[in-house]
């Protein structure tokens, strides 16, 4: 394997390896001050996609060249490909080899706008505070109070404004479906991941206090952080992977800037060792003849998910454990074609 991948797709967690990394491009260098703070491990969301043990699906060569060509030059990633080709779930494999911690989640529906993506800030909580204060004396007005017990008490940052902090390792940002935004998303979402930073004007406006220069505020994860003058920059650029179901074309400056890979669902070795990540050693040899007539639907031209095979191979193991011998009806039935024209 060459050398200089740092991602290799073997499933196996390597924290050191991500210290490797070369600095950035000239081009893609930050200077976010970086923050002391833990990052979260991986969390159930994790364990879910990629089950429990090794191995886990294997990438073929051209997967992880651009995989790591991401992660060298800093750029995000857009992955294309079929629904179940495992699109989101490599966010997570990377996450959990390189070992980044809890992966940032961002689901796109048609009115996600980059703000709340960003951060959040619960004005009517403030105003709700403010106004206790003044009907029960007794209650402490802390909405203008500096750190975590004023404002910032009602800002949280978003999966992407959490990416964005500068930690000292690159976090992972998964940016699902961007294809079913509207159409001013991407070219807003463009600008922030080529700054690698962003705006709160709500702290802008009082940075010039003393004792708000520094406001805390929670972010993804729960987290106090600190945020100065009211910007947030980044220090290691967070490995960000953009999917899509390619349900509309993406403006050409966001393609530009991003680096292109297109998934093949998973078939043959990725397929075995999908199916033994979640059933054990040996379960793609158990289980034969639904990987068999999965992988057949390729010539036959049907749609058929990667979640409607696990689905069919952990049913039929039930139904065999109580005796049940319709084994073969309960697979055919799970795992009937798909009607792509219904299917997101």
């Amino acid at each position: 394997m060459d050398s200089w991948l740092i991602y290799r797709g073997e499933g196996e967690p390597d924290p050191d390896r991500i210290a490797r990394l070369p600095e950035a491009p000239p081009w893609r260098r930050f200077g976010g001050d970086a923050l002391d703070v833990p990052v979260p491990p991986v969390d159930a969301s994790t364990t879910r996609r990629l089950g429990q043990r090794a191995p886990l699906p294997i990438q073929d060569d051209e997967a992880l060249q651009l995989i790591n060509a991401a992660l060298y030059l800093r750029r995000p990633l857009l992955v294309t490909g079929e629904p179940g080709s495992g699109k989101s779930t490599l966010a997570h494999a990377v996450s959990h080899e390189l070992d980044l911690g809890r992966v940032l989640q961002w689901p796109i529906v048609s009115r996600s706008e980059l703000r709340e993506g960003l951060y959040a800030y619960d004005a009517i909580g403030r105003l709700h505070d403010a106004q206790l204060h003044r009907e029960a004396r007794d209650v402490p007005d802390r909405s203008d109070a500096p750190g975590t017990d004023g404002i910032g008490r009602y800002i949280r940052l978003g999966p992407l404004g959490t990416a964005l902090l500068p930690t000292e390792r690159p976090r992972v940002l998964l940016i699902d479906e961007l294809d079913k935004s509207d159409i001013d998303l991407p070219n807003d979402l463009l600008n922030a991941l080529e700054e690698g930073s962003f705006r709160i004007p709500e702290l802008e406006r009082i940075a010039d206090r003393p004792e708000c220069g520094t406001v805390y505020v929670l972010d993804d994860d729960g987290r106090s952080v600190p945020v100065k003058g009211g910007r947030v920059t980044c220090h290691a650029f967070p490995f960000v992977v953009m999917t899509s179901n390619g349900e509309r074309d993406f403006p050409a400056p966001l393609l530009r800037r991003c680096i292109h890979l297109r998934l093949k669902p998973p078939r043959n070795e990725r397929l075995a060792a999908l199916v033994q990540a979640h059933f054990g050693e040996g379960a793609d040899e158990a289980h034969a003849d639904l990987l068999r007539g999965f992988a057949e639907s390729d010539h036959d031209g049907e749609l058929r998910l990667t979640d409607q095979l696990l689905n069919a191979i952990f049913l039929t193991q039930q139904a065999a454990r109580d005796g049940n011998a319709q084994r073969d009806d309960i697979a055919r039935l799970l795992m009937r074609p798909i009607d792509p024209r219904s299917h997101g």
